[in-house]
């Protein structure tokens, strides 16, 4: 056990050292995010009524949030896919380490690389007039959550990387999925204008009961239009907790696995 915590830190440490060696991918890791809040808050802002005091950048910044973390399924992905082409999985399976810690590693490391984000991003929504009005802790345990619930996604990515394997194709796929879930959600705009099938749909995503929850945490008020007495819009802490331990009992066995396959 001790061999594979010392060859998880390894490859994290990997990983965050291609971060140092290659600045250009940090720095467009917070300029894309940093750039939605921004359009999102001067292009949008007047003209969505959301009867959050503070305005329509309370209701933003949570969504915002979500949707960054969502995108590390994508990154997730392409990353592990780029490395395949590179022929380095290769070169891990010829060292004496776990065969597990490769994947645990970049999912390590990716996690740690949202935490940059999510700071940089909070800081620019507190530049644009974003105040949480709740306190310490639940900012903090807001945070956490999405640093729990991007860690969860991050292992959707790991098998889409390692099950389609062009880097391309790969970042098709991983947009494919985090584009609808982020849109057809409350992230950016009450769901109650939406027709009443996409309601019931938007309530119970995964991106919807994250960004009800933070924004829960974060001392705000949330609207929910035909689903407001649906669990997920009543219990969206719970719901997504429940969401991200779903996610993780399916995709790290699944990704584990496969992986193995791929090195055999």
């Amino acid at each position: 056990m001790k061999y594979v915590i010392s060859d998880v830190m390894t490859i994290t440490k990997r990983q965050l050292l291609q971060l140092a060696r290659i600045p250009e991918l940090l720095v467009f890791s917070t300029i894309q995010p940093v750039m939605f809040v921004l359009l999102f808050r001067f292009v949008f802002g007047g003209s969505i009524e959301t009867g959050q005091p503070g305005g329509y950048v309370q209701l933003l910044m949570p969504g915002i949030f979500v949707q960054t973390v969502a995108f590390t399924l994508a990154s997730t992905a392409i990353g592990l896919a780029e490395d395949m082409k590179k022929g380095l999985i290769d070169r891990f399976r010829s060292l004496p380490i776990s065969r597990g810690a490769v994947v645990i590693g970049r999912t390590f490391g990716d996690a740690l690389l949202n935490i940059l984000v999510l700071t940089v991003m909070a800081a620019a929504g507190y530049a644009v007039g974003w105040r949480p009005t709740s306190g310490g802790f639940s900012i903090f345990f807001a945070f956490l959550f999405l640093f729990m619930f991007g860690y969860a996604l991050s292992w959707i990515g790991i098998y889409v990387g390692l099950a389609v394997k062009e880097a391309r194709t790969v970042q098709s796929v991983g947009f494919l999925v985090t584009f609808p879930l982020t849109f057809l959600s409350n992230a950016f705009a009450p769901t109650t204008g939406m027709p009443k099938a996409l309601q019931y749909f938007a309530e119970w995503n995964p991106v919807s009961t994250m960004v009800a929850a933070c924004r829960q945490l974060f001392g705000l008020k949330n609207e929910f239009g035909a689903t407001a007495n649906s669990w997920p819009s009543q219990h969206p802490l719970e719901t997504s907790l429940l969401y991200m331990v779903l996610l993780m009992a399916i995709f790290i066995p699944l990704s584990i696995r496969k992986y193995k396959n791929t090195s055999n």
